[in-house]
């Protein structure tokens, strides 16, 4: 078989090109990895006053607007209208050992930039029953960019997504005893990957970089049911529903060799949709001074086995490469999540806070990637409150995160990406700062 004069050899590598942005349209999109935040691609970084518990307690305790994220029930727990805004900073490492490949190269590791996750929620009381508030968050959003000449660049070289999220939401009291809250969101995700490919034996050494951009918008929804199980003990649940995205973008290819002329841009479509989860915890007053926090979180990461793509607008070698409809697996699986912490009130003014959480991963040995390097998560917080004035607080958190060592490997099934396998060893430290006026 001949394609553009071009030998048999030459259409095994237009096969290869069609397998690997087969892998970036239906693959990639759920790849970029830090570790920051919740496993996975979540985000745990949309308050600093739950910070400093490691989220412990979330779903049952209303600290302030963003309960709009946390539980939207516990609005009813806030007498005065408010704002409460701020970012978490985070600064993020990956450690990488014992790299192999038949590809040159450096792995220098520490891929993840310094990010910064804002947040903004205000609410107001409109009776002694009904509250009403608007957040704004992000409840994913991470970023991996290697170097230049990262040895697994044929695997991963640049990924970033970001999901941003506008919620109302009205809460309800029924009684004494029992609250209720929820609303829509809408949420924008949108992403870009990039990737090479060892094209270079026939492009004059120059290898091919594919890039990959989509984005949408999607509607979901955030409930919560509170309940005061006495004056000193309260419970909450709270349900993130799934949101499904249809993005739309494109697939540009730089840099193909002659021979197999595929360069340009090709119109992409991916479904993909982030999971739903359950957070559900226990606040409990143990006196005046002393409060507690116990929280777990579900997440239904199993929806994501497998990611379908469409590729549209192909050039005569792009449809002859096989670029069509197509499926990946991805082999997700659901996790549990657990935190506990405490808080201290040391006087009026000042209240002291402390934390842990283990967080595993979704991903298996046999599925984790250089984009997803990720491992089981544990973490460890400090924080704190400070309210000069009953109209001001100023909330504050420090976290310190690490993985359990992992490894990686990867093929070299489209026979473009050059096989790769390195041990990865992730850590993180974050500082959130969260201030809320009351009037």
């Amino acid at each position: 078989m001949k394609v553009n004069n071009c030998a048999t050899p030459c259409f095994s590598v237009q096969q290869g090109f069609a397998f690997w942005i087969k892998l970036t349209g239906a693959v990639a999109i759920l790849s970029a990895s830090t570790t920051a935040g919740a496993n996975g691609i979540a985000l745990n970084e949309q308050s600093a006053s739950s910070a400093g518990t490691a989220y412990a307690g979330r779903s049952s305790s209303a600290l302030d607007a963003s309960t709009i994220y946390g539980n939207p029930a516990g609005l009813t727990k806030l007498k005065r209208s408010e704002i409460s805004g701020g970012a978490a900073v985070v600064s993020a490492s990956d450690d990488i050992s014992d790299a192999q490949s038949s590809a040159p190269g450096t792995n220098k590791g520490d891929s993840v930039p310094l990010g910064v996750v804002p947040f903004l929620y205000m609410s107001t009381p409109l009776d002694d029953r009904f509250s009403m508030g608007l957040g704004l968050y992000v409840p994913s959003g991470l970023i991996n960019d290697y170097e230049n000449s990262f040895q697994g660049r044929y695997h991963g070289s640049y990924s970033t997504t970001k999901e941003i999220t506008l919620q109302p939401t009205i809460a309800y009291r029924i009684n004494d005893y029992v609250s209720i809250g929820g609303g829509p969101t809408i949420n924008h995700f949108n992403a870009k990957l990039q990737n090479y490919l060892a094209t270079g034996a026939l492009n004059n050494g120059q290898d091919t970089r594919v890039t990959m951009k989509g984005d949408d918008t999607a509607l979901g929804y955030n409930v919560g049911i509170l309940f005061d199980l006495s004056d000193a003990t309260s419970w909450g649940i709270n349900y993130h529903s799934k949101v499904s995205y249809e993005l739309k973008g494109h697939t540009e290819v730089n840099g193909s060799p002659s021979v197999i002329p595929l360069d340009g841009k090709y119109d992409n479509k991916i479904d993909i949709t982030m999971p739903e989860s359950v957070d559900t915890s226990i606040t409990h007053h143990f006196n005046s001074r002393w409060t507690g926090y116990l929280g777990t979180t579900w997440k239904r990461w199993s929806r994501i086995k497998k990611i379908e793509a469409d590729n549209s607008g192909l050039s005569p070698v792009g449809e002859a490469a096989g670029l069509g409809r197509m499926t990946e697996e991805m082999n997700w699986r659901d996790t549990w999540s657990t935190a506990v912490g405490a808080s201290y009130q040391l006087n009026q003014q000042w209240l002291l806070r402390a934390g842990y959480a283990y967080d595993p991963s979704p991903i298996t040995n046999a599925d984790r990637s250089v984009r997803v390097p990720v491992g089981n998560r544990q973490a460890v917080t400090l924080g704190g409150a400070y309210s000069p004035n009953s109209d001001l607080t100023i909330d504050f958190a420090y976290g310190y995160l690490w993985d359990s060592k992992v490894s990686v490997n990867q093929a070299n099934n489209s026979g473009l990406q050059p096989q790769y396998s390195a041990n990865y060893e992730n850590s993180a430290n974050g500082v959130s700062v969260q201030a809320t006026y009351r009037y």
